[in-house]
């Protein structure tokens, strides 16, 4: 009876394969999945930490046919950040002349915001919780913290076959400011995120790709070719399209 089962199945494995040389397989991930996720990362590591973009300020100011305004700008910001800061106060980096340490730090959360993965009307919300340190010229390191607006784009590179995300840093706030002052983090941000993050790779396609072995028949290689995102409120499912191909 097994002898005629086995042939049975593999009859039919033939007949469908024969018939359908594709086949896709559906992947769910929920917000739930992701939270879990990043609670393990920041439960398990320090903070997840990349450096700021070059800053060239300093150059800026340098060529500036109007260097006593560029100084008073920057004496103003000092101001601005010492107001809701802490790290500014003499007993920070800059006025122990220690290095400053421009990058940011993402944190689980900042003011009841917290880092997660959102699924909503067909896009991926992110907000990321950070804290970090800046060193504007003539001003001194300063330290912030707060939140940033991210959208999340999916796309399927052909080119080197996986699935990977681009993060897009709408707008930043920073924490205590009521949101006044995030315009100029939020380029740093993301030019942080483009330089050291960008594109996020989630899934390649040899990775994804098995062989199914097949008694007395050989083995048959399930091989992915494709893979189409798909979001819905709540759940991103990762449509995988497999090609059979008898090894």
């Amino acid at each position: 009876m097994r002898k005629y089962l086995g042939v049975f199945l593999v009859f039919l494995l033939s007949v469908s394969v024969a018939q359908a040389q594709r086949a896709e397989v559906t992947i769910q991930l929920n917000e739930q999945f992701f939270d879990a996720l990043l609670d393990a990362i920041f439960n398990s590591q320090t903070p997840l930490e990349f450096p700021l973009a070059g800053n060239d300020s300093k150059l800026k100011i340098q060529n500036s046919k109007n260097a006593d305004h560029v100084l008073a700008i920057k004496a103003r910001n000092s101001l601005f950040f010492s107001s809701f800061n802490d790290n500014s106060s003499p007993s920070n980096a800059a006025a122990s002349n220690l290095p400053c340490n421009e990058s940011i730090r993402l944190q689980r959360e900042i003011d009841g915001v917290r880092t997660a993965v959102r699924f909503r009307d067909g896009k991926i919300y992110a907000p990321l919780a950070f804290s970090g340190n800046y060193n504007p010229p003539l001003v001194g390191c300063i330290g912030f913290s707060g939140w940033a607006e991210t959208n999340i784009e999916l796309e399927f590179d052909q080119n080197n076959q996986r699935l990977i995300g681009r993060a897009i840093v709408t707008n930043v706030s920073l924490s205590g400011t009521g949101g006044v002052g995030g315009s100029f983090l939020t380029k740093l941000v993301q030019s942080a995120i483009d330089k050291r993050v960008n594109p996020i790779q989630i899934l390649q396609t040899d990775k994804i790709s098995f062989v199914v072995p097949i008694q007395n028949s050989g083995s048959l290689r399930m091989k992915a070719v494709a893979i189409r995102p798909d979001i819905q409120n709540g759940v991103l499912n990762v449509r995988v399209v497999y090609e059979f191909q008898k090894s």
